[in-house]
């Protein structure tokens, strides 16, 4: 650790008060760690909301498939900009600017009222949600110079934390009572997100680490991205393995209510308990990783997921715990490709990561987008054909589609392993 803290170089500043550089690496793992604390709330309170916000403006699947997309588009939009807005005003004014729009967002969100003013409020929001999680990213990459895979998983281990409780959180804060009235989906966006405001105090006091890269370095770095197939193969395996981690939480809950009638606290703690299980794994198989390789270890991990959520579909309800089992291979696939890139381009990594994430928002755009629109078309079929009415076969189906996304990342993997092992350059 202390090796690392020499290795750090701060961003050119106007002279500021000394900081002891242990204590200034304190700073900076309090904005990593409670940067993916506030990202982990923030992304997985939509899990029992969904259900009652698509009943109180009485949405379709479609429609709820097309509002995570706008998400996922938003997200995406800021993948695009944030490294180069990094690059201009620093990582700290873009975390601190990513933190001030979630906060925001979550009175937008409050005043919502309709679905085109929902769906552009968590548009905001997710544009908020991009430029924080790339500038940690990018933050975490410049830090973590030892033992990465372990410290990339123990940073997103603070996400997966957050994670477990935001379904039980949402689920409670929106019973709440508050002057005669329940809080609702809207005041609960509106405390959670206000918490956002709570990192900008560190990253007001902390000196940051800094690139060393030019801008020349930069183009080049895209150009050299685009024309190798490592690249692309590191887009796919991070794109099928994400969009079918945030499918979890996105479509959990919704699945659980519908399916097997479960309530809505029932089912956001089964959802709590897949966060948990994909909590534990990053904490306790971080190491893993650096000991069997990066690649290796997604191969897996991939592989183990998609088989717990097929074997959870095939069994039915008493297997339901297997959706939450599923959490422990699907954690370590982000944490560790961000390892890989860091590893891999260790001169261009904000550039690499920039490239790697905008491509996978926009799989994550395409995959939202066919979930709701798999569920709904399987659920049409089912009626036309038999006469009657079953949404349970369309959700069964949206459900097998989230798991074989995670069977075609392994298969990714396994490309991408034999592709470095042929160059001798396996990380």
């Amino acid at each position: 650790m202390e090796t690392q803290q020499q290795t750090l170089t701060t961003e050119k500043t106007r002279p500021t008060l000394k900081i002891n550089p242990k204590y200034n690496y304190y700073i900076l793992l309090s904005i990593v760690f409670g940067g993916f604390l506030i990202f982990g709330l923030s992304e997985n309170i939509k899990g029992p909301a969904i259900p009652i916000i698509q009943n109180e403006l009485r949405l379709s699947q479609s429609q709820i498939g097309i509002l995570l997309a706008l998400n996922s588009l938003g997200y995406l939009i800021a993948c695009s900009f944030t490294s180069l807005l990094s690059s201009k005003i620093g990582i700290k004014w873009t975390g601190i600017i990513a933190f001030l729009s979630m906060a925001l967002a979550g009175f937008v969100i409050y005043l919502s009222t309709n679905y085109a003013f929902l769906s552009t409020s968590f548009f905001f929001l997710y544009i908020g949600n991009g430029m924080l999680e790339i500038g940690l990213g990018i933050m975490a990459a410049r830090i973590f110079t030892k033992n990465t895979g372990f410290m990339m998983n123990l940073s997103h281990f603070f996400y997966g934390l957050s994670s477990t409780v935001a379904p039980t959180i949402a689920a409670s804060l929106m019973g709440w009572n508050i002057f005669g009235a329940n809080l609702g989906w809207r005041g609960m966006y509106l405390l959670v997100l206000l918490l956002s405001l709570l990192p900008i105090i560190p990253s007001l006091i902390g000196k940051f680490p800094h690139d060393t890269h030019d801008d020349d370095v930069e183009t080049a770095s895209y150009q050299s991205l685009i024309r190798d197939p490592v690249a692309w193969l590191i887009v796919a395996v991070l794109s099928f393995g994400v969009v079918s981690e945030m499918a979890v939480g996105s479509w959990l809950v919704q699945f659980l209510v519908n399916a097997y009638s479960w309530n809505i606290h029932d089912a956001s703690k089964m959802l709590s308990m897949f966060f948990l299980f994909f909590m534990l794994a990053r904490l306790f198989l971080g190491a893993v990783t650096d000991k069997i390789g990066y690649t290796l270890s997604i191969i897996i991990a991939s592989a183990f997921s998609g088989i717990c959520s097929l074997a959870a579909i095939l069994t039915g309800e008493k297997g339901a715990i297997l959706f939450a089992i599923s959490g422990v291979g699907i954690a370590l696939i982000y944490p560790t490709v961000m390892a890989i890139l860091a590893k891999r381009y260790p001169k261009g990594t904000g550039t690499a990561i920039t490239f790697t994430v905008t491509l996978m928002g926009i799989a994550s755009v395409i995959g939202n987008l066919l979930i709701g629109f798999v569920i709904d078309l399987v659920s049409k079929l089912f009626t036309s054909a038999s006469g009657v009415e079953n949404e349970v076969v369309g959700l069964q189906a949206g459900y097998g589609f989230i798991a074989s996304l995670a069977i075609l990342c392994s298969l990714c993997s396994i490309i991408l392993y034999m592709n470095l092992k042929n160059k001798n350059e396996l990380i």
